[in-house]
């Protein structure tokens, strides 16, 4: 195992982070009981130019999936507006993440702002469902837009990582037709995945996040 010196601004910590980037070094995860696996936003190369762009849509009870999946298409709408492809899957949990593939020349200090203001605006057009608000008292019945995971630090969950849960649901990327059709049949089921259903999905429509690595887009100017 190789390791890359990782000191955030944010936390002023100094530590040393490993490189997963090839077969052996994921069966080395698996060993150690790694089940959950969570990049940083950069790469090795880079870590302060993040990679993506995330927002993280989380649901308070009684608000569940399917909100998240309603407030990720009202999101859409917007990253659409503004230019920009957007790719969704799910948290593995009870949310969805939506996921901007950048051109790595942003950095920490225009992505957090960018999404702030997204969250900002989606809470203000429909305060009965969103809140951008941090507070959990704020966050009752709605579903949070998490922006403040755009920050040198913060980790997301991979996609097809399974979660150390007592049934390992798989945070599975999704196409947009299929939170649409959730949304449409009021049915959640359609948006979890188990392992097992995550390779099927594989076999049928390849790696649906492959485009994330490649597509390469700058967020807009205000």
């Amino acid at each position: 195992m190789h390791t890359v010196t990782f000191h955030p601004e944010r936390s002023g910590k100094v530590f040393e982070v490993v490189v997963i980037d090839d077969v052996a070094s994921l069966l080395w995860a698996a060993q150690i009981g790694g089940i959950e696996l969570h990049p940083y936003l950069g790469t090795v190369d880079a870590l302060d130019h993040p990679s993506i762009a995330v927002f993280d849509l989380d649901p308070r009870s009684p608000a569940g999936l399917l909100e998240a999946a309603r407030v990720a298409q009202l999101l859409r709408e917007v990253l659409d507006d503004a230019g920009l492809r957007s790719f969704p899957k799910s948290s593995g949990r009870r949310g969805i993440h939506v996921v901007i593939p950048l051109d790595a020349m942003d950095t920490f200090a225009t992505t957090k702002p960018f999404a702030r203001t997204v969250a900002r605006a989606l809470a203000r057009e429909h305060p009965e469902l969103v809140t951008d608000m941090m507070t959990k008292h704020d966050r009752h019945g709605k579903v949070f837009v998490d922006w403040s995971q755009n920050d040198a630090g913060k980790s997301t969950v991979a996609p097809y990582s399974l979660r150390g849960l007592e049934v390992p649901t798989a945070s599975t990327p999704l196409r947009w037709d299929e939170i649409d059709a959730a949304v449409d049949d009021g049915d959640a089921r359609q948006l979890w995945h188990t392992a097992d259903e995550v390779l099927e999905r594989v076999e049928a429509f390849g790696d649906l996040h492959a485009d994330v690595l490649t597509i390469r887009q700058r967020l807009p100017v205000e």
